[in-house]
């Protein structure tokens, strides 16, 4: 939510920011050029109406019931909040200190078990952070944090959570989303060296959960073979194998893509990928098996042998061939702001403008099965949006307005309280020193 900038805000934003989060109330957003992406399509100047956190209607002709809380928008873009992918938000302070990294394990017994929805923190100072960029829910994925030399043979990085960024102590929206699994060099590597291991260990994993799952008294009692997998993990992929959570799958070139979908087919699991830099090479393929994407969209360059053909145009070539794409930032460690952003380079490479939208609201919404919540704006879904000074998926727009789960944001952050507390005042001295 920007303060400072060449954006004036009306008394009512400006009334908005400085209120900070109330009890649930009504709210009207007027006079706005509204991106549902939903069937009502783009309103060129029309209200959302919020009741209990949730959307109440929209549309150019919305009803404003007496003593409701208006918020003009006065013209300005509005959206539904962003949905950010392939990130630790949460999870992880600061990448370099490890005591304040809980994305991962790099040591224990656990793989597929590892639960990442224990790992997150509500205090977390990098949640006002990604308020401020618009960005009103995240992906958490965990990832494989083995050290250098590490030789366990750990194909499941564990089990991602969606989390609403709203302030407060409640963020988990949604537990066990997907599992994780990289199918690429990585992935390969710690399979024994070879991708003529990889595929086969996988299934022989899956193959050991159903056997557990079929029969765990022979397991408690010690009737079957030792399996690879610890208890948890088993319990774990038991989602995986009756189809309600999806594997999360890194993998990068065509090959590997193939693969992986011929994987799912036969295994009969569904799929997220996510990396897909030669997606666009096979996206018949993706398309054909409808199986979702999440990708960074300033990949271009062959900076390993299983990117060789790497595009900027690769988000635009899988849209058109039918592939329902997401985008993510370049790092887990990147939020909102890098999101968006990638959107914008895509719509820049050939991505239609409302399909970049789409990539980091409905469709990551819709891959990891919390679309009935987030991701569009319309009636019954949560009242997650977002007032913005220009265009979302450029540099000259910023988060104005920020609402989630019907409540304004304060717009406020440790750096933002960090950077008022140290301005000096008008003789020399910041406000400690008085």
């Amino acid at each position: 939510m920007r303060i400072l900038g060449q954006t004036l805000l009306t008394a009512s934003l400006a009334t908005a920011l400085l209120t900070g989060v109330a009890a649930a109330e009504t709210l009207a957003v007027t006079h706005a050029h509204i991106h549902t992406l939903a069937k009502a399509g783009e309103i060129a100047s029309g209200t959302v109406l919020i009741e209990n956190g949730r959307i109440a209607a929209v549309g150019p002709d919305v009803a404003i019931p007496a003593g409701a809380r208006i918020i003009d928008a006065r013209g300005r873009i509005v959206t539904p909040g962003l949905v950010v992918t392939g990130s630790s938000i949460g999870a992880e302070e600061i990448e370099g200190v490890d005591p304040t990294v809980n994305s991962g394990v790099e040591g224990g017994p656990l793989s597929a078990g590892f639960d990442i929805q224990y790992s997150l923190n509500p205090d977390s100072t990098v949640l006002p952070i990604e308020r401020l960029t618009g960005a009103t829910s995240a992906l958490v994925t965990p990832v494989f944090r083995g050290r250098r030399g590490d030789t366990r043979e750990t194909l499941f990085s564990g089990q991602a959570a969606v989390i609403s960024l709203a302030e407060g102590p409640d963020i988990l929206l949604r537990a066990h989303v997907a599992m994780g699994v990289d199918a690429g060099d990585r992935g390969a590597g710690r399979a024994g060296g070879a991708r003529g291991a990889l595929i086969p260990e996988l299934r022989g994993l899956l193959a050991e959960a159903r056997a557990y799952q079929r029969n765990r008294a022979a397991y408690e009692q010690n009737k079957v073979h030792p399996f690879a997998l610890h208890r948890e993990d088993l319990e774990a992929l038991g989602a995986v194998i009756d189809g309600r959570e999806p594997l999360l799958v890194e993998v990068h070139r065509a090959s590997d893509i193939r693969q992986i979908l011929a994987f799912g087919r036969t295994e009969k699991v569904r799929l997220v990928l996510s990396g897909v830099e030669e997606g666009w090479r096979v996206a018949a393929d993706i398309a054909a098996a409808q199986v979702p994407v999440i990708l960074d969209s300033d990949e271009d360059l062959p900076v390993s042998f299983e990117m060789l053909a790497s595009t900027l145009e690769n988000a635009a070539r899988m849209t058109a061939a039918g592939v329902s794409v997401s985008i993510h930032g370049p790092s887990l460690t990147t939020g909102g702001k890098a999101v968006r952003l990638a959107a914008g380079r895509a719509v820049g490479h050939g991505l239609p403008w409302a399909a970049g939208l789409a990539a980091v609201t409905l469709n990551p919404a819709r891959a990891f099965g919390v679309a009935d919540r987030v991701g569009s704006l319309e009636p019954g879904k949560s009242a997650d949006l977002v007032v913005w000074s220009g265009d979302p998926l450029d540099t000259s727009g910023a988060a104005d307005v920020v609402i989630i789960k019907g409540q304004v944001q304060t717009g406020r952050s440790r750096q933002l309280d960090l950077r008022d507390r140290y301005l000096k005042g008008a003789d020399g001295l910041p406000p400690p020193y008085h």
